[in-house]
């Protein structure tokens, strides 16, 4: 069974860090693609980064372009949002998120998502 498991939200100041991880376990990890999503208060979820399987090949919604690195340890079954130069209006709960494709049937996977606050 599938679980996937954030941790690292909290409270930062505008301009601060943080570093959030999703610990994966139930499948084999390394052989997945891994997504951080978040949802703002009142807003839609959206997608925010995506690495792929090997960890070779990162993607990242503008919005976060130099500010927020995904990476990943295939050993440990953990990828890490490595967030910096934090703005108000990042201020949302991140979630990770895989997803497997079977029989043409598409399943999706979340964890229960991981509080981030930005505020001075």
């Amino acid at each position: 069974q599938v679980a996937l498991v954030e941790s690292g939200g909290g409270l930062a100041h505008p301009g601060g860090s943080l570093t959030l991880t999703c610990d994966a376990d139930g499948f084999t990890f390394s052989k997945y693609n891994m997504r951080w999503y978040r949802q703002p208060p009142g807003k839609e979820r959206t997608l925010v980064a995506l690495i792929t399987a090997d960890g070779g090949s990162t993607s990242y919604v503008d919005s976060v372009k130099g500010r927020f690195t995904v990476s990943r340890d295939n050993a440990k079954n953990k990828m890490v949002l490595q967030m910096d130069s934090l703005k108000p209006e990042d201020t949302a709960i991140y979630f990770c998120n895989t997803w497997r494709t079977r029989d043409g049937i598409t399943n999706e996977y979340w964890g229960q998502g991981t509080q981030v606050t930005v505020s001075s």
